[in-house]
């Protein structure tokens, strides 16, 4: 993959694993932020609030700079963390896996525990459909009118994808490209002498 690509799941997937009475249900879904992760577990904890326990794990950023993981009162290491190792495993980010499971009597003991959570977040990740997606960044850019014209050429030509725009003696555009092209556009760009790119965050 480039560097400004990233792997993650197309829509919300499930899965089903049973292992000596305990049953496991197993989410897999995409997010874009750790705000949308943290409803998400909200409304699965709500969900199943009769289940033991409800454990996940989520991978943010398309460099995976954002990991969280929780095991929800399973001993240390035994949920959270084998349901990241799945996530990182199929090579995803933008992720969040949820695994919530209904104690069925027979403790499993720590590697009966990691097994099954594994497996669990593998088969909601099996049944989603991985696709790439791209990095993309916005640029807000201001010129002058008279070259309303050849800008727009550019813009056309390189593919950009323009979120807003507003026309006057001083234009000003705001536009979404992907990062490996930002730097082609500015070069082409570069001809007005009075064009200024600000960055959004």
């Amino acid at each position: 993959m480039a560097e400004d690509t990233y792997l993650t799941v197309s829509r919300l997937s499930e899965g089903v694993y049973k292992e000596k009475m305990s049953k496991f249900l197993s989410f897999a879904m995409p997010i874009s932020t750790v705000e949308e992760a943290k409803a998400q577990i909200e409304s699965y904890r709500n969900a199943y609030h009769d289940a033991r326990h409800v454990c996940w794990g989520y991978k943010l950023g398309h460099t995976c700079v954002e990991c969280r993981s929780n095991d929800n009162g399973e001993p240390s290491g035994t949920a959270g963390k084998p349901i990241l190792g799945q996530i990182t495993s199929f090579g995803l980010t933008n992720v969040l896996v949820i695994v919530v499971r209904y104690f069925g009597g027979i403790k499993l003991g720590t590697g009966g525990l990691v097994d099954a959570y594994r497996t669990a977040a593998a088969e909601a990740l099996r049944a989603n459909e991985i696709v790439e997606r791209l990095v993309e960044e916005d640029i807000c850019v201001t010129f002058e009118y008279p070259f309303l014209n050849e800008v727009m050429r550019i813009v056309k030509e390189e593919g950009v994808t323009v979120l807003s725009q507003q026309f006057d003696l001083r234009c000003e555009m705001t536009l979404r490209q992907r990062r490996g092209l930002l730097s082609r556009l500015r070069e082409r760009l570069s001809f007005v002498k009075s064009l200024s790119f600000l960055e959004k965050q």
